[in-house]
């Protein structure tokens, strides 16, 4: 019969003579053909990918892990000071300052010190205490990066000399009284007055309304005994009119309990905010003034004073500049939630994929349940959010390094500056969304048991819920982002400089929007698809395409709308330019800590990570480069189908990669979490 088929060839067209030579190669395969005929070899399979929890955590730890330890350590050995699973508001909130206290009075920790003289070991610090209780975490941030913070970075000397150690030991527990009823995100917007009184050499700081009563204040309600109040400058003898000057928004030392007795000061009302949604261990109230004097010297005057005859200075010379110098000291809060977010998501994705590991559901017939990590469903839920955890690890890093040099230097840096502001309300922004609903996500993986209190979800996503919008609301941060790469979109073409993390825009005018190559457009190679240049050559060519974009509509909007509505027209746009550009900037961190790694395969087993978070979050905007044809229909199918496959080999080293974070039992908790005898754990809890 072969032989027939053989003696055919010559009478059939040369299409169907090519078909039927191949298809002699499938039906007798040789390894070796001595005729020179193609011939099939067999398959190798990969071998699988092994992965050393010791490598990975020594890559991977910040360099203050000793701290970390230290506050574990000592919070391990005093169970009286564990936030139990069931706890009334009131004794949530004595056990959290009885926490604090204890960590810097008893374990000698003074985070407080630590963000003064070395920001990133108070960072350490705080993701720790949050890993022990966020509400610890958000407690101890209120006390030192927004009361204490307040005062070093918007005083002078004369401050720090006198507040320091007391806020430094908890003597003097504070308060950061910004937000108003009224208003949160439009600080300028603030009703609260300071009005100067030149006859006593006081301010008088009064509540105009009730839209102006302080709310939300953290330490307010129970342990505050000063509060930074942010409060409109009035002075009646600045202005040769006659008339009062308004000199906009300052803050003011006010103290709003007695030192030795705690009872609330005259011309001060506290009321409690009540129970929250989460982070009940924190004493949130609410601030009313009536009067209330404070001496000239509790204004914090290191962007504007006050003279003895009531005339003003400042080396800004608008309310504006004032205003931006004013909030940009207090950068440090976002830093801390975005460094802190993560902390929660590795958390979160530990308990999840421990148990997933463990649990077993269903599997072939007559055969051993399989693992339901096994199941692609939950690999596509849980394997994504692992690298996404990993991606935002290092970006975060990268952050405090910047801010901690900011800080510390000893020139300013305008260019560094302007960097960590922006990339801190980005990250923040970013990084708290992701989390919220990657909490959501894993409690759903962990079915029914995920539901269980003691199993961590529900506390964590309600503690963290906030994060995304206090320290300023995530949509309020993305327009801050957006609006500054316009900016630097406009001094591009005025040939201005752009910072290091936009350096890439000053190419991609030109280079990446171009028209796409109609061969790379098409390629679906693997190794072309885990090239890192591919990766981020598509990240940034989204960025760059909905910059210009954007910029073209809102110049046409601006014509017939005006600047307020053209932006406002614009707006999903911008938070998607947003966006796109922190995903840029977390992709690049990434690639170059990947790079980095000293050890072959602990490098093998990041990049194989790496090239997940890179591919998933193409996958999940393909229509953007579908649209452009900056993707073919055959590549973006291969896209998917090895994002799946990575998936599964993530799944392979999951175990050794959330071990990693180097997170101790304190920290879990979870009993569906535990790295061993997770059900027995869980039993006992309950009473078996």
């Amino acid at each position: 019969m072969e032989c027939n088929r053989r003696n055919n060839i010559s009478d059939e067209s040369p299409a169907l003579r090519r078909i039927q030579t191949l298809s002699l190669h499938l039906y007798r395969p040789s390894a070796h053909s001595s005729s020179g005929e193609l011939s099939l070899l067999p398959c190798r399979a990969r071998p699988p990918l092994s992965a050393s929890v010791e490598s990975l955590s020594e890559y991977i730890r910040g360099p203050h892990r000793e701290i970390q330890l230290r506050v574990f350590e000592f919070f391990q050995s005093r169970p009286d000071l564990h936030t139990p699973v069931e706890i009334s508001m009131a004794d949530h909130r004595e056990l959290c300052m009885k926490q604090l206290t204890a960590l810097v009075r008893e374990a000698g920790v003074r985070p407080f010190r630590y963000m003064v003289e070395d920001p990133s070991a108070y960072f350490a610090v705080v993701e720790a205490a949050g890993g022990v209780d966020i509400s610890l975490g958000v407690k101890l941030g209120v006390q030192c990066s927004l009361w204490g913070g307040s005062v070093i970075n918007l005083g002078t000397k004369k401050h720090k000399d006198k507040y320091f150690d007391g806020i430094d030991n908890l003597d003097y527990p504070g308060c950061f009284a910004m937000t108003e009823l009224h208003h949160g995100s439009n600080v300028q917007g603030l009703q609260t007055t300071a009005t100067f009184d030149p006859i006593t050499d006081e301010f008088i700081i009064n509540t105009p309304n009730d839209g102006a009563i302080k709310w939300w204040i953290g330490n307010a309600a129970s342990h505050g005994k000063f509060a930074t109040v942010f409060a409109r400058l009035i002075l009646p003898l600045q202005s040769t009119s006659g008339n009062p000057s308004d000199m906009g928004i300052h803050a003011f030392i006010v103290p709003i309990r007695d030192l030795n007795s705690h009872a609330v000061l005259p011309g001060v009302e506290i009321q409690d905010c009540g129970h929250k949604i989460g982070l009940n261990g924190v004493d949130n109230g609410a601030l009313r003034f009536r009067e209330v004097r404070v001496p000239r010297e509790n204004l914090l005057n290191r962007f504007g004073d006050v003279s003895r005859d009531g005339k003003y200075t400042s080396s800004l010379s608008t309310i504006n500049k004032r205003f931006a110098a004013t909030l940009g000291e207090l950068v440090g809060g976002r830093v801390g939630l975005a460094y802190s977010s993560v902390g929660v998501l590795k958390i979160a994705t530990t308990i999840a994929i421990r148990y997933s590991l463990l649990r077993q559901q269903f599997g072939p017939p007559k055969k051993p349940e399989v693992s339901v990590l096994d199941y692609q469903s939950q690999q596509h839920k849980l394997m994504p959010m692992l690298a996404s955890a990993y991606a935002f690890h290092f970006s975060t890093l990268f952050l405090v390094s910047q801010y901690s040099q900011m800080k510390t230097s000893a020139a300013l840096d305008d260019e560094l500056v302007g960097d960590v502001h922006v990339l801190s309300a980005g990250l923040k922004a970013y990084v708290t969304s992701y989390t919220a609903k990657g909490l959501s996500t894993c409690r759903e993986a962990c079915g029914g048991h995920g539901y269980a209190a003691v199993n961590r979800f529900g506390a964590l996503r309600s503690d963290h819920d906030i994060f995304q919008t206090f320290e300023g609301d995530n949509t309020v941060l993305l327009q801050q982002v957006a609006m500054d790469l316009l900016k630097r979109y406009k001094e591009k073409f005025s040939g201005g400089t752009l910072t290091v993390t936009w350096n890439y825009l000053r190419e991609s005018m030109s280079s990446y929007l171009s028209q796409p190559n109609p061969v790379t457009t098409r390629w679906e190679g693997e190794d072309h698809l885990r090239d890192p240049k591919f990766q981020l050559d598509a990240f940034r060519y989204r960025t760059s395409r909905l910059l210009q974009s954007v910029a073209g509509r809102l110049q046409k909007h601006s014509k017939t709308l005006g600047g307020f509505g053209a932006w406002n027209r614009c707006l999903n746009h911008l938070l998607t330019l947003a966006e796109s550009h922190i995903e840029s900037v977390i992709l690049a961190k990434f690639i170059e800590s990947v790079q980095n790694c000293p050890d072959p395969k602990t490098r093998e087993v990041l990049k194989l990570v790496c090239d997940l978070y890179a591919l998933d979050r193409i996958w999940n905007d393909i229509g953007t480069y579908r649209n452009v044809d900056y993707v073919a229909p055959n590549k973006a199918k291969a896209i998917h189908k090895l994002t799946e496959y990575l998936c599964f080999q993530v799944r392979g080293v999951a175990r050794e990669l959330v071990d990693a974070f180097d997170l101790p039992d304190l920290v879990i908790r979870a009993p569906i979490g535990m790295p061993s005898e997770a059900y027995e754990q869980y039993t006992q809890y309950v009473g078996f």
